[in-house]
């Protein structure tokens, strides 16, 4: 059984915002551009799919993060936009690959929705 993409692009995005410094700068952007979300919320990352949307199309927020954070961050948008929608790369096999390699450096677990995910090529 497969999860929805959504359901993968949630937990990826939870995983993200968990593995972030809660004192940088991007984690503090987080809360001035989303001031009726609760702290607890942000700190678990818990966003819904217009926050999600809103935030990949932010340049200010991608100014805020550090290398690895950045990195991992342009790696997952690569990964919503050419993968879990209507319509996947020839080459995205190593999307997937690339945002696995970047997570990991930046710090997040192989969670039971990465491994959906990485499940996913096998079907795709």
């Amino acid at each position: 059984m497969l999860l929805p993409p959504l359901h993968i692009k949630l937990g990826m995005m939870k995983q993200f915002v968990k593995a972030l410094d809660k004192e940088n700068s991007s984690f503090q952007y987080l809360c001035q551009k989303f001031p009726r979300l609760s702290d607890a919320k942000i700190k678990e990352g818990v966003f819904d799919g217009p926050q999600i949307r809103s935030l990949m199309t932010d340049e200010r927020f991608d100014t805020t993060m550090n290398t690895t954070e950045l990195e991992a961050w342009l790696a997952f948008k690569d990964v919503v936009n050419n993968f879990l929608g209507n319509h996947k790369h020839s080459d995205h096999k190593n999307i997937v690959a690339n945002l696995l390699d970047k997570i990991q450096k930046l710090g997040c677990n192989m969670r039971i929705k990465l491994h959906f995910l990485d499940s996913h090529l096998d079907f795709s």
